[in-house]
Formats: structure tokens, C-alpha cells, sequence
């Protein structure tokens, strides 16, 4: 039987061998293992168009013959097909096998281990984290994307096209914003705060070619001088740093500037350009900064120096007869000084400047220098209160004048405890206003009263522990009187409603109120 279908093969082989006939073709379809893909449709009924019966090499030329742009890869050493090894040689079917459906996928495709760097594209830096998508289309096959920068980033170009395609001259797949352009090739070499500089910043909307190099086509909208010194801004300023500048004016005015005014702007003397001559006399600039409004003259250096205007540097001492001393040191020369300095000699008595700060109105007198001194006029004083009717002892002495004194009329101040301690009195007058029978200065919370040696009543037992204000109930006025019969605190507390009369202590003691002693009634 084997035999058999052994010689019936080979029959059908021989005859298929012949020249083609409609039979033959017939034989073909029946003997074709499956459809072909969509795009082999058109051939499908001519199955000599794909498979030669001349071996592998000779069909491989029929797929050559079809997919032209292939055999150009392999014959130019490009894209896949020509970069991978050993392709050249290896049959088509190897990799694509047929007949397995119209939407089989003859490549059998794996992009996960597919080696992206066997095409004309190897994916190096942010090339290398971009999905497949990103670049094929599904609708293309995936030897149809381009492998040129512009193609997929042609929408990306903020030069808007001015500096051609070759996108690669300036950018690289590590990082698209980081462009290795070299600038000293150019007619303009950029130095100092170029080079940190932003391309946008010099090249606006995209345009890198015909831009200007002067200065000022970059710097107009940042001339704080408004046109005034001119266009040549290299005259003063450097590309190293445009804020410091390299006019030398000393050598070009005759006028060094030295201290205060060499960090000044041009501007704060120069208002008006630099072709204006500008006098070198302070008061020239300084008019308008004269806090003495002319009474000192105009001749600031007498006082004032180039370190520093508010240092002034007038020896009062030395100049005058009156040594600044003090507070004195830190006034204003028009505290003192109200008219033109040469016309006005000021007067040395306190009152004369003071006058009008003398809170006492005038009460102790015009020599303020009994108690104040120059070191500070509200904050030290050396008044010597022992010599008055009223010796500040204990905590009296560390006490704020304003907490006795209200006003500045200190010689209306009454001197009783009750008059300054009335608010802070926590017995509410019940023990009467003569506060030193129990309090002293050194220490309000300080009491000395004995109760048994200044009443005759003395506390004893339940009647120790009790607050003065449990028998002292109602305020008084002067000194504290009360009466010491039981009755008189405890008549609230009696229980027999005085049917007992009022001698408690027939029965009661001090040491307790309900323990009760009835042997002298029986």
C-alpha cells in the first residue's frame, strides 16, 4: 500500500512537472495547505509566482522579485534586512511562514526582544524609554518609520524650520533641550553670562539666523539709563557681569569715587546723560538731601564725609562749649538749632530745651538737673526720696515712680498704704484700712499680726486654722473692732434657737463645735 502512494505521488510530482495546465493549477489549490495573507491575495491562485521547484535560493528570488525595497537592503547593507547577520543566506520562510489565514502575521514579530540596534535607527539615550508606537504607525509597516530626527520632530522644532532638518548638528537622544551648538564658531563667541544664557533670550520666536550681536538689540529693555548713555554699552559694561562696571571715574572726571558713592547708579548724578558737566561741590547733589535747610551753610565737609552722610563728624565738644554728652550725643543738630547755625547761639540751662517736655509743669522748678541727667531723660533719674516725708523701704524702693505718682505733681501724692493698696485689698475692708498692722514693704504676702498679744482674744484649737474673714464679716473704716463672746459669731450656727441663752461655752469648746461637755450641768 505504501508503495502505492509512493508511485501516486510521484505520478502527481511528474505531471505537475510538465507544462502548466489548467489541471495542473487545479491540483494546486487542492495540494495549498491554507489561505495566504491579504497581501498575497492576488496570488494566491498562482502558487509558481512564491514557490519554484528549484529549491530554497531560487524561491527566495521570487520574494525579492515582489518586495523590492528587501532586496535593496540586502544588497546596500541597510535596515534590518541588511544589517542582521547571515540574512543574505537564509531563506525568506525561515523567519515569515504563509498560508496560515488572511490576517496571520507572516513576521511573527516580538518587539520586546526585537534589537532595535540591527536597524538604521539603534535607540540610544530618550530614544531608548520611547514606546514602539511613538514612531510606528500600525497601519505601516514597521520598516516604513523614519530614521531622521525631522520627521518625528518636525512639530517640535521651535526654530520653525530656519535652521533646516539636521536637528542632530545641536541636539542629541539624551536630552532634546540639551544642545551641544557650539557658539565660538559663530561671529559672535559668547563669554562670561552668554554661556548660562538661554538660546530664547538672544533668539526670539525660533530665529537663530541674522541675529544682531551689538549690545543693545538684547539689552534696550534692560537700560535702567533709558537711552541716556548711548548704545555702546561696552563702554561700561562686560558680559561677565553686567552689573559691575568698568568706568573709571577718576581717571575720566577728575573725581574719584570713594566710599558712599561708589556703589551709587550713574543716574543718582547724572539724571540728565553723561555729555552733561556736573559740579563737584556737595551741595551740588546734596541740596536736596540738607536736613539743615541751609542754617549750617554749604559747606558739608565741615561735618559730613564720603563714608557715610549720617556720620557726621563735627567735634561739638572741642567746637563749642558744650560737650554732647549722653542722649545729647544721639540728637539731631536742629533739636537744638531751630535757626541758621551763624545767627543762633542756644542757651544752656535744661529749660531752655526742655521746657516743654516738663511733665511736672513747672511744680519742682527749673533746674532739671536735680534728678535727670544726660544719659537718659525719662529712663534714669537720682531723686533722693529718704530726704522726703516718705522713705521708700523694702519693695517701695524698686517700685516705678507712675505706680504712686499718677501725675507729675509728685508733691500732691498722699503717703497712707490704703491709698495706693485700696484695689488689691482681698478683705474687701472687713479688716479695715490700716494696713500696717499686718502688712510691711518688704512683702505684701509678708503678715506679722498676733492675735492673742493685739486683741486679748487669743486663737486657739478650731479658731487657729479659721481666715480673719470668718469673724471680720463687714468692712470697716479705720481699725478693726469686734466683740469676742461666742454668741456673737455663732449665733447662726445655735441649733437650741437660745433657749440655752448665749454662754456657748457652758458646753462647747474651741476644739470642736459638736462635741459637747454636760458634766457642769448635772
Amino acid at each position: 500500500m505504501k508503495r502505492l502512494l509512493r508511485c501516486g505521488a510521484a505520478a502527481i510530482v511528474c505531471w505537475m512537472s510538465s507544462a502548466d495546465t489548467a489541471a495542473a493549477i487545479e491540483l494546486e489549490k487542492l495540494l495549498m495547505p491554507g489561505p495566504v495573507i491579504e497581501g498575497h491575495a492576488r496570488t494566491e491562485s498562482e502558487c509558481g509566482a512564491c514557490h519554484s521547484r528549484l529549491g530554497d535560493r531560487t524561491q527566495k528570488s521570487l520574494c525579492l522579485e515582489c518586495h523590492e525595497e528587501v532586496a535593496a537592503d540586502l544588497a546596500d547593507s541597510r535596515g534590518f534586512h541588511g544589517r542582521a547577520p547571515g540574512l543574505a543566506d537564509t531563506p525568506c520562510r525561515t523567519c515569515h511562514t504563509e498560508h496560515r489565514g488572511r490576517e496571520a502575521d507572516v513576521a511573527d514579530f516580538d518587539p520586546a526582544s526585537f534589537d532595535h540596534d540591527l536597524t538604521d535607527l539603534p535607540l540610544r539615550g530618550a530614544h531608548g524609554r520611547t514606546a514602539c508606537a511613538a514612531c510606528h504607525e500600525p497601519e505601516n509597516k514597521p520598516r516604513d518609520a523614519p530614521a531622521d530626527c525631522w520627521a518625528c520632530h518636525e512639530d517640535d522644532d521651535t526654530h520653525r524650520g530656519s535652521l533646516g532638518e539636521a536637528c542632530g548638528d545641536c541636539h542629541s537622544e539624551v536630552s532634546w533641550d540639551e544642545t551641544r551648538f557650539d557658539h565660538s564658531e559663530t561671529e559672535f563667541p559668547l563669554e562670561g553670562e552668554h554661556v548660562r544664557a538661554d538660546c530664547v533670550l538672544c533668539h526670539t520666536g525660533g530665529q537663530f539666523e541674522s541675529t544682531a550681536s551689538d549690545c543693545n538689540s538684547c539689552h534696550r529693555v534692560d537700560d535702567i539709563h533709558r537711552g541716556r548713555f548711548g548704545a555702546d554699552c561696552g563702554d561700561c559694561h562686560t558680559p561677565q557681569d553686567w552689573l559691575e562696571v568698568r568706568f573709571d571715574h577718576e581717571r575720566e572726571t577728575e573725581f574719584a569715587l570713594e566710599d558712599a558713592h561708589a556703589p551709587l547708579e550713574c543716574e543718582r548724578c547724572h539724571p540728565d546723560g553723561l555729555d552733561v558737566t556736573l559740579a563737584t561741590e556737595c551741595v551740588a547733589c546734596h541740596e536736596a538731601d540738607d536736613v539743615h535747610r541751609g542754617r549750617n551753610g554749604t559747606d558739608c565737609e565741615q561735618c559730613h564725609r564720603e563714608t557715610r552722610w549720617a556720620d557726621e563728624s563735627f567735634d561739638h565738644g572741642q567746637m563749642t562749649d558744650f560737650p554732647l554728652l549722653g542722649a545729647h550725643s544721639d540728637v539731631k543738630c536742629e533739636r537744638c538749632h531751630t535757626g541758621p547755625r551763624i545767627e543762633q547761639e542756644p542757651t544752656r540751662p535744661c529749660a531752655a530745651c526742655h521746657e516743654s517736655d516738663d511733665v511736672h509743669a513747672g511744680q519742682l522748678g527749673e533746674d532739671c538737673g536735680a534728678c535727670h541727667d544726660e544719659s537718659a531723660w525719662t529712663g534714669k533719674i537720682f531723686f533722693e526720696h529718704d530726704v522726703t516725708a516718705f522713705p521708700l523701704l523694702g519693695l517701695h524702693a524698686v517700685v516705678s515712680c507712675e505706680q504712686c505718682h499718677a501725675t507729675a505733681r509728685f508733691s500732691d501724692t498722699p503717703s497712707s498704704c490704703w491709698d495706693c493698696h485700696a484695689d488689691t485689698d482681698t478683705h474687701l475692708r472687713r479688716l479695715g484700712t490700716e494696713c500696717a498692722e499686718c502688712h510691711n514693704p518688704n512683702g505684701w504676702d509678708r503678715w506679722r499680726f498676733d492675735h492673742a498679744e493685739r486683741t486679748e482674744y487669743p486663737l486657739t484649737e478650731a479658731h487657729a486654722e479659721l481666715e480673719c474673714e470668718a469673724c471680720h464679716r463687714l468692712p470697716v473704716d479705720g481699725p478693726v473692732s469686734a466683740t469676742s463672746e461666742c454668741a456673737s459669731c455663732h449665733a447662726r450656727d445655735d441649733r437650741h434657737a437660745g433657749a440655752f441663752g448665749r454662754d456657748c461655752e457652758r458646753c462647747h469648746s474651741a476644739t470642736f463645735w459638736d462635741a459637747i461637755d454636760l458634766r457642769e450641768l448635772h
